[in-house]
């Protein structure tokens, strides 16, 4: 499994315009084949910060992702919104254990 956590930032005033957008990716996303999960949640205690939480069977299926036209669509809206700050990182997991 490929596990994709990081961050972005959109500004405070932008979020209720932003939100459509973000929620159309994340359905289309979710409707992907591979993909397990996809999130965006806005950090509570920083107005504007959004943590990303995403799995997918695989490297392929991630990559895939990328090349959709949903996905394109979302990196042109963004930068619209004032979208910045991204770190997003991708781990490959090995072994689950339950917590």
């Amino acid at each position: 499994m490929i596990l994709v956590s990081g961050r972005f930032r959109l500004p405070p005033e932008r979020i209720a315009e932003a939100r459509p957008a973000m929620v159309k990716v994340i359905a289309a996303s979710l409707a992907e084949p591979g993909c397990r999960a996809y999130a965006y949640a806005e950090d509570v205690t920083e107005p504007g910060l959004f943590r990303v939480h995403e799995e997918w069977d695989s490297l392929e299926a991630l990559r895939a992702h990328f090349a959709t036209p949903h996905m394109r669509e979302w990196q042109e809206a963004r930068e619209a919104f004032g979208f910045h700050d991204r770190e997003v990182k991708a781990c490959e997991m090995g072994a689950e254990t339950p917590l």
